[in-house]
């Protein structure tokens, strides 16, 4: 595994102290040699859905691959432990690695179901719970931020282009990062963040601003006129182009050009001769519909006369459905009028704080938008800024453990699991299905029983067409057991396993919960330990 593009931010010390806390405790208690089983998993669905995506699992391979604390960090801890600490805790500190650590994770951009756990830690008592807060950190806002651009991605559908314009509002250098990083993986298709282009080979896209237009005042400002025909290689006067184009605009199309700002189609012409091959305006700087639109056809044309394609124009106020309907007609107007049929199709980019509900609402209004740009709402995740991850404990010296609350929904399911995910006739996944380790596993064709794992009226049976094991083994003894994918391949795994889901499970209005249960030997050893370690009242 590479860790070039390792932050170094992410270290043994990006704890909670009372980690630190309980390892002295722990070796206090001479339990350095104790054993120990955690799973990482979440409780509850984000956004007011019902799936989410996994994402994460590389950066915590990176983080446990270089996990050790150095002479600096043993240094620093002397001084906010106690005075009273020993100090051989301070030298068995510095001989910790995670060599011996069992990591089992599912497949990293996989759509996952609440309880399921997404990453099983094995190993050494003291270096699990050592591990826990960064593994949390690493895979709660890459999950969340995942996800919210796969809810993003379902709502514009599958072939509008979704980019990410979220720098600037996102939280901080490493939450702009993280947030260009599993965008992509949830269904992005390019983003922004230059420097997420360079790490994570995203591709960068962008226009200009509103400041680029409104910073020309006329004609005459452009002294590089010249540009090179494509098709001929000869140069020509650009800006003579544009003049000509302006009086076909009125005369042949209709459209009227003496009002139109000045400034506004110097920048775009600027712009053009920059980017001739790919010019697209931001036209809401003064008046879409009056000069911005009109401004793009009469440099779009001018383009065109010297062998050049534009691409298309971009949104960022206003009526985003009406100006976008708008926009296309008069597109289709030129297309008509002056035989360009390509000049219909050209591209519409909307931006403007869109969320989520924004999109299902211009997709009922009808829209002409072929791509959007979104920022704060998407990689901030507004709409839920925290996914709500867990580690807990379920085993430790081969004995397993669990966590009782009077809401079940935060009780823990004990012991080392083994957990699939089974698949209906018509190839949908039907539900995960946890079972105790050394249970067999479920079979295609044989019917198993299905159970809640606290409801015991809630139960099913099921006979799989297809079973597939969720957990296979990352890192064991020092090593990254499994290859790892590059980010498109995660990517295109993410959007494979949406495929794998109803429906209904993926709606944006009261979504239909997806099925995760227990086996019947996994409920009643469950049960049994739940009775056995809840204290029993008694009443005088």
């Amino acid at each position: 595994i590479s860790t070039m593009n390792q932050n170094n931010i992410i270290q043994p010390l990006l704890t909670d102290f009372y980690q630190i806390s309980m390892a002295y405790a722990y070796w206090k208690a001479n339990k350095v040699n104790d054993t120990a089983v955690f799973d990482l998993y979440f409780r509850k669905c984000p956004f007011q859905g019902e799936f989410a995506l996994f994402a994460g699992l590389e950066e915590c391979l990176k983080f446990v691959q270089r996990f050790r604390y150095s002479e600096q960090d043993i240094a620093y801890l002397r001084t906010v432990l106690p005075p009273s600490a020993d100090s051989e805790f301070f030298d068995y500190l510095a001989t910790l690695t995670a060599q011996g650590v069992s990591l089992y994770a599912v497949e990293e951009g996989s759509a996952v179901f609440p309880k399921v756990p997404l990453i099983r830690v094995e190993g050494p008592l003291i270096v699990c719970q050592l591990l826990e807060t960064t593994l949390l950190n690493l895979v709660n806002f890459a999950s969340l931020q995942a996800t919210n651009a796969a809810r993003f991605r379902l709502a514009a559908g599958p072939t509008k282009q979704l980019l990410e314009f979220g720098l600037r509002r996102a939280q901080g250098p490493d939450g702009a990062l993280s947030a260009s990083r599993y965008c992509f993986v949830g269904g992005f298709n390019g983003t922004s963040n230059v420097l997420a282009g360079k790490l994570y080979g995203i591709p960068v896209k962008g226009t200009h601003a509103h400041a680029f237009v409104t910073s020309f005042y006329s004609l005459d400002e452009v002294k590089e006129r010249t540009l090179k025909n494509k098709t001929t290689g000869q140069l020509g006067d650009f800006i003579e182009a544009v003049n000509q184009c302006r009086r076909t605009v009125e005369a042949q199309v209709g459209l009227p050009t003496a009002n139109v700002n000045v400034g506004e189609l110097t920048a775009f012409a600027a712009y053009a001769l920059a980017f001739p091959g790919s010019f697209l305006a931001l036209i809401d700087t003064y008046n879409v519909l009056k000069s911005g639109v009109i401004n793009f056809i009469v440099v779009a044309l001018a383009l065109d006369q010297f062998g050049y394609r534009p691409i298309g124009v971009r949104l960022d106020s206003g009526d985003l459905a009406y100006l976008s309907v708008q926009v296309r007609e008069l597109f289709r107007q030129v297309a008509g009028s002056l035989k360009m049929p390509w000049f219909e199709h050209l591209t519409i980019v909307a931006s403007n704080d869109i969320n989520e509900d924004t999109i299902h609402s211009l997709n009922q209004q009808g829209h002409q938008i072929d791509s959007f740009g979104i920022g704060t709402h998407l990689v901030t995740c507004q709409k839920q800024p925290a996914l709500g991850c867990v580690y807990k404990l379920v085993e430790v010296n081969g004995r397993p453990t669990i966590k009782l609350s009077e809401d079940v929904e935060k009780m823990t399911i004990p012991g080392r699991k083994r957990v699939f995910r089974v698949f209906g006739q018509d190839g949908l996944a039907i539900l995960d299905l946890m079972q105790c380790a050394d249970e067999k596993p479920p079979q295609a064709g044989s019917r198993v029983l299905a159970r809640h794992s606290f409801h015991p009226s809630k139960r099913v049976y099921v006979t799989p067409s297809r079973v597939e094991e969720l957990h296979r083994c990352y890192w064991h003894e020092g090593k990254v057991m499994s290859e790892l994918p590059n980010l498109e391949s995660i990517r295109e795994h993410a959007a494979a396993s949406l495929v794998t889901l109803r429906t209904d499970h993926k709606r944006f209005l009261n979504p239909t919960p997806y099925k995760v249960s227990v086996s019947e030997k996994l409920y009643q050893f469950t049960h049994k330990l739940w009775l056995e370690s809840a204290p029993i009242m008694e009443l005088s």
